[in-house]
């Protein structure tokens, strides 16, 4: 069996985003970080480790995004995956004053929490927010995670549906030690580093012009090793192995400090 790391406790998104991906049984293996998840997979504990990267009402997760310039795993799926979220606690909604979760969520349900005047407690993982306000076991105190989380551990939902947007999707990463061969219907994400020099990311992005590539998406990061300065995460269309994209490729290297081909792989569709 398939055996698939990914951060957080049984009932996270992740997990359920890993279940989704894979159309074969898997064995789900829960971790406390995204870094330990990859490890997992760098180390042939696990085959595959599932990452979010961004999500369509909060935007980018940047841990994530820094993780992949450093690993040394390729990527090799994507999955957009459906977020409803759950106010889940032992009380009812008007007893409710304080609400755990991971920063993500809290943001994506910023909203329903303002309108209840509820005070924020982050926390490492959704799933691993309902085992936290079931120890504390106080009316007042309630979560947001999964309808699947809240029957693991059998803690009620208050109430259904309550981010800002129902329309609320994670697009999560599949990485292993794997590559995919070109299959007509891929997308290829690159990492980036350029010279602080003016015209510098021009001159790279008028390539994807010249090769008439579809760029579906560009998102900067600062280095940590120098102030103002970035690495760029490039999504576009199209398989690193076919050779109008090897070309181009080439051609950006020589425009870059340091250019990591993360890996090509079947695009998703939202569901």
């Amino acid at each position: 069996m398939i055996k698939v790391s990914f951060q957080g406790e049984r009932g996270a998104y992740s997990e359920a985003a890993a279940r989704s991906f894979f159309s074969e049984q898997i064995e789900t293996m829960p971790l406390p970080t995204f870094a330990i998840v990859l490890e997992s997979t760098i180390s042939d504990s696990t085959e595959y480790s599932v990452l979010p990267i961004e999500n369509s009402l909060e935007g980018s997760v940047g841990e994530s995004y820094d993780l992949l310039y450093s690993t040394s795993l390729n990527a090799t799926g994507e999955i957009y995956y459906r977020i409803e979220h759950c106010l889940i606690g032992n009380g009812k909604l008007d007893e409710v004053d304080t609400v755990y979760s991971h920063p993500q969520a809290l943001g994506q349900c910023r909203n329903f929490i303002q309108k209840y005047n509820m005070k924020t407690v982050p926390t490492y993982d959704t799933a691993g927010s309902v085992k936290i306000i079931k120890e504390i076991n106080k009316p007042n105190v309630s979560c947001i995670a999964s309808k699947t989380a809240s029957q693991i551990y059998n803690v009620s939902i208050i109430s259904e549906n309550i981010a800002n947007n129902l329309n609320n999707y994670t697009r999560f990463i599949v990485l292993s030690k794997k590559t995919n061969e070109e299959t007509g219907n891929d997308k290829t994400s690159i990492i980036f580093s350029i010279k602080h020099e003016p015209g510098s990311l021009f001159r790279i992005i008028e390539n994807f012009h010249k090769y008439n590539i579809n760029l579906t998406k560009i998102e900067s990061r600062p280095t940590k090793s120098t102030n103002w300065e970035y690495n760029f995460y490039v999504d576009f269309e199209g398989h690193a192995k076919n050779p109008q994209i090897s070309q181009m490729l080439e051609k950006i290297k020589n425009e870059t400090l340091l250019m990591k081909i993360l890996g090509s792989y079947p695009s998703a569709k939202l569901n």
